[in-house]
């Protein structure tokens, strides 16, 4: 009798620990919201603007609301709007002529996950102005907290201009660490190659300016080397 008893008491623990041993699935961040309006380097005949953007995708089927950060540069540091809401859209009011840029990031509200959108920029419309100033220079290559390999590399960016007829330059700064001096003036390509070493940090960021001498200041993105 007593082995018996033994034998069924092994048993169960044995049972329970198979139980225990099978995770649950982890849950999983909502799909990346599309920003529909306004669209990408938009310019906007009305500086009140009804922001609209794609429903997201829970795939565990969570409750979803939806975070619209506006700020006045692309790292989105210079916020002005910050919003969370249930629904895919708002209707703001912004500065008149004057360059924003907006995400819309879908969130988890049973786990607290998100999935940010794309950063897309416009120009709300300014009374009597013919010449507006370009976009920050959008840094493609390499990153904000970036690792690369040592030896040559090429800095890449996008830029435009709300004015299409405008002619673009760009001056670029490189430096180590958050050192950076401007090494090329009125460059009319979107790229510039340095050379970076093992074990150092660098930093970089491009100015852009159209033909009417209108400027934007571009920001700091800093890598570092492998």
């Amino acid at each position: 009798m007593r082995k018996s008893i033994i034998i069924f008491c092994a048993f169960c623990i044995s049972f329970f620990l198979v139980r225990c041993s099978k995770k649950q699935p982890a849950n999983q961040a909502p799909s990346i919201v599309q920003l529909t309006f306004p669209s990408k380097d938009l310019l906007c005949t009305d500086n009140t603007i009804a922001f609209n953007w794609s429903a997201a995708i829970d795939p565990d089927n969570d409750d979803l609301e939806y975070n619209l950060i506006i700020a006045k540069d692309r790292q989105l540091v210079e916020v002005i709007e910050n919003r969370t809401i249930s629904s895919t859209g708002a209707t703001i009011t912004l500065e008149k002529a004057t360059a924003f840029y907006w995400q819309v990031s879908a969130i988890d509200v049973t786990n607290n996950l998100s999935s940010k959108s794309e950063v897309f920029a416009f120009f709300t419309k300014g009374d009597g102005v013919t010449n507006y100033a370009p976009f920050m220079a959008d840094l493609k290559t390499p990153t904000d907290n970036a690792t690369v390999n040592a030896g040559n590399l090429s800095l890449t960016w996008d830029a435009s201009d709300i004015n299409t007829d405008d002619t673009l330059t760009y001056e670029v700064f490189f430096g180590e660490d958050d050192v950076i001096n401007s090494v090329t003036k009125s460059l009319s390509e979107k790229m510039y190659d340095v050379s970076v070493a093992s074990g150092k940090t660098y930093s970089w960021k491009v100015n852009v300016t159209d033909n009417s001498g209108a400027t934007s200041i571009g920001q700091i993105a800093t890598f570092s080397v492998n």
